[in-house]
């Protein structure tokens, strides 16, 4: 797969951002598709792929439960 994706859920990155999903959903749409920039007769459909594989990443990250997260930053908080 793309070595170039970088993991987004906790620990590994604790915050990401909306452009750590967009960069990630473009290198996976241009792996998948073999294109790094698009024809200008396939651009919507290039556009479209990106902002389904954005929403989707997006929904799996929200969605997703690591375990132990919680307890590690609990160990973290001063107190």
């Amino acid at each position: 797969m793309c070595r170039s994706i970088k993991t987004l859920r906790p620990p590994v990155m604790p915050e990401v951002s909306e452009e750590d999903i967009q960069a990630a959903a473009l290198q996976y749409v241009r792996k998948v598709s073999g294109f790094r920039a698009p024809a200008a007769h396939n651009r919507v459909a290039f556009d479209e792929a990106v902002a389904a594989v954005t929403d989707a990443t997006r929904q799996l990250l929200g969605s997703l439960e690591v375990r132990g997260a919680g307890a590690r930053r609990a160990d973290t908080t001063p107190g």
